[in-house]
């Protein structure tokens, strides 16, 4: 018998335990509503209940959208940190669809791939393999979150929301845009001017202050109007003194000359400072900007464009990040942002940190995820108002916490935080997930089915939920079970008819597991 005939003889569409990462997990999505909805003669059954895929500690976890709060969790490989990522982000969407006035924005930090990168080429050194990792400061963290945000927002506001991942901002978000005030527009150009991943040249920046209709300053139309029309008096001028019959010859003659000369020389010293100065002067904030900025991926000239497109007040050590480890140019640009979303409907941010040991040139080492996650426990930036972290951390990261110093606690207050110290499953919570999977991939109108009737008589639900105990993971727990059916299925044939897995595989295969989840541990084994 193959796993297939066993899978249609209980109606099940697919099997249910083969997802092993939760970005790539079909049935995780069906089952939550994540992403699409399910695919033709596939449903959700009645047998699985509301949020069965869910943690105990989900709802703690996820706090109060009305109010974003910061929490801070720690699991296992295969514990379910992503799946609660997604799950988060899912209701998110859903609180936002209920309340288009008080949405939650969702930054989602969990490709630390780029921001890594850019800082092993700055700071990367073949004899020290730590030093580009030690490098990252709090505002590196924050300035690619910025990023994030800004990418998505400028996606909306350009249009490319088929071709990049666009924030929800309404229907129109120009003609909302263009009814704001001009510092508040101007707060929007000065964000994406700084923070747009996709601006290489200025040009984004250049189309966004026109979408938005921001007028130059005065001082700056004049300076444009001299580098434009500031020939014609010299040119004036010049034909005067030239043109026959206009000038007399002695004293006229010299003063239409030296008028000429020091009108050219004026229209000199306008281009000059125009196309040499201004330019240069633009390159060097840009070059101090770039400097700054370490975890974006605009270069100098790229910043020094899209700072064109700014009013020259605005490019000051205030405004910009100008001052080497300044926070304050980036809590500015935070509450910027939170301005700009709040007239899109938007009342709160949701930061969600995953996936920190996945970046290539971290692999894992826990001494590299240390020094990438430390700079983040800091009371006044978790603390922000309507402002939340979710910090989903290997387990590797908890025994190096908790080795920390009380200097260190003290400063990070993560008592403040909500604290998951170890994403545990027992025994019964993967017995419900995997029931409720089960159940996920049911054919539509099917009775619900209980994941003991897949055993034998002699099998006591007892029994399952003790095997699946001591496999600890919902990753483990599905390798378990798959196991088990495919040991099964290997050993009978179809005519024998079959259907349920006897107690010697269960027994078998459980002690299998159960070692290998242990090397697992002690870091004998992979996977």
């Amino acid at each position: 018998m193959n796993i297939t005939q066993f899978f249609e003889h209980w109606s099940i569409t697919e099997n249910p335990f083969r997802g092993e990462e939760a970005r790539h997990d079909e049935v995780l999505a069906r089952l939550n509503g994540l992403g699409d909805a399910p695919p033709a003669g596939v449903s959700v059954g009645p047998g699985a209940p509301p949020g069965g895929s869910m943690h105990s500690d989900f709802e703690k976890i996820l706090g109060e959208l009305t109010r974003p709060s910061t929490s801070i969790v720690f699991g296992e490989k295969g514990s379910g940190k992503t799946a609660i990522r997604l799950q988060i982000t899912q209701r998110v969407r859903d609180f936002n669809a209920k309340n288009p006035n008080a949405k939650i924005f969702v930054i989602s930090y969990d490709d630390l791939n780029q921001p890594v990168a850019e800082l092993d080429a700055r700071f990367g050194d073949s004899k020290k393999e730590l030093a580009p990792f030690k490098a990252f400061r709090l505002v590196d963290h924050m300035d690619a979150m910025l990023a994030i945000a800004v990418d998505r927002i400028a996606a909306a506001m350009l249009h490319e929301g088929e071709d990049r991942p666009a924030a929800d901002l309404g229907e129109e978000p120009r003609k909302a845009a263009r009814r704001w005030a001009v510092p508040l527009r101007h707060d929007l150009l000065v964000l994406q001017s700084l923070y747009d991943p996709a601006d290489n040249d200025g040009a984004r920046s250049a189309r966004l202050r026109r979408i938005l209709r921001l007028v130059p300053e005065r001082k700056e139309v004049l300076w444009r109007a001299g580098t434009l029309a500031g020939w014609v008096p010299a040119a004036a001028m010049l034909f005067l003194w030239l043109f026959p019959g206009q000038t007399k010859g002695g004293f006229m003659e010299d003063a239409f000359a030296v008028m000429f000369l020091v009108l050219l020389a004026a229209y000199a010293g306008v281009l000059i400072k125009r196309l040499i100065w201004d330019r240069l002067a633009l390159r060097r904030i840009a070059t101090r900007v770039h400097s700054e900025m370490r975890t974006t991926q605009r270069a100098p000239e790229s910043i020094a464009s899209s700072l064109a497109s700014i009013d020259p007040n605005s490019r000051t050590h205030a405004v910009l990040p100008l001052v080497a480890d300044s926070d304050e140019p980036r809590y500015a640009m935070f509450e910027r942002l939170r301005r700009v979303i709040a007239r899109f409907g938007y009342t709160g941010i949701l930061v969600l940190v995953d996936r920190v040991d996945e970046p290539t040139l971290v692999n894992g080492d826990s001494e590299k995820m240390r020094a990438i996650i430390w700079p983040l426990f800091n009371n006044k930036f978790l603390q922000q108002e309507r402002f939340g972290v979710k910090l989903l951390l290997p387990i590797e990261l908890r025994h190096a916490l908790f080795k920390e110093s009380a200097d260190f606690f003290q400063e990070a207050r993560l008592d403040k935080q909500g604290f998951i110290e170890r994403l545990s499953w027992s025994g019964p919570m993967l017995y419900d997930l995997c029931n409720a999977r089960l159940n996920a991939c049911r054919v539509p109108g099917g009775d619900p089915l209980s994941l003991i009737q897949l055993f034998d008589e002699d099998v006591t639900r007892q029994d399952v939920v003790d095997a699946l105990d001591q496999m600890h993971q919902p990753r483990d727990a599905f390798k378990f079970l798959y196991r088990c059916l495919n040991e099964h299925c290997s050993n009978v044939t179809a005519e024998e008819g079959a259907w349920r897995v006897p107690r010697l595989v269960l027994e078998n295969v459980r002690r299998v597991e159960s070692d290998r989840v242990q090397q697992l541990y002690r870091g004998i084994t992979p996977a």
